[in-house]
């Protein structure tokens, strides 16, 4: 799994949209004006920072080594995937999953009824 696979896969969910608040060494991926992933390179690693339930982040954690509580965002509602082939890509996709879900339930009515 590369950075251009996971940035294909959250721009194809529905209002998903691309966006470099903090520059360009960070992709941005919101729905409405709600980040759901952050995609960039740490130490030569790719990373995917996600949305995440408080209890599932921490069950993430003790199961897959590299995954981190999110980096520069809040450890409790965030986590950091690296990428490195040790977590199979359909539990990557999985996350992404959540984590757009998770944003798009928390997005007023208003901006849901406009996706």
């Amino acid at each position: 799994m590369n950075g251009k696979m996971i940035t294909e896969y959250c721009l194809a969910k529905k209002g998903a949209l691309e966006d470099f608040p903090f520059g360009p060494d960070v992709l941005v991926l919101k729905v409405a004006s709600k980040m759901f992933a952050l995609i960039s390179e740490r130490r030569n690693r790719l990373n995917i920072s996600l949305k995440c339930d408080p209890f599932l982040a921490q069950d993430l954690r003790q199961r897959f080594p590299s995954i981190e509580p999110g980096y520069h965002l809040n450890k409790k509602h965030w986590i950091t995937v690296v990428v490195d082939g040790t977590i199979p890509d359909h539990e990557i996709y999985w996350m992404i999953d959540h984590s757009y879900e998770l944003v798009l339930k928390g997005l007023t009515k208003q901006e849901r009824e406009s996706l």
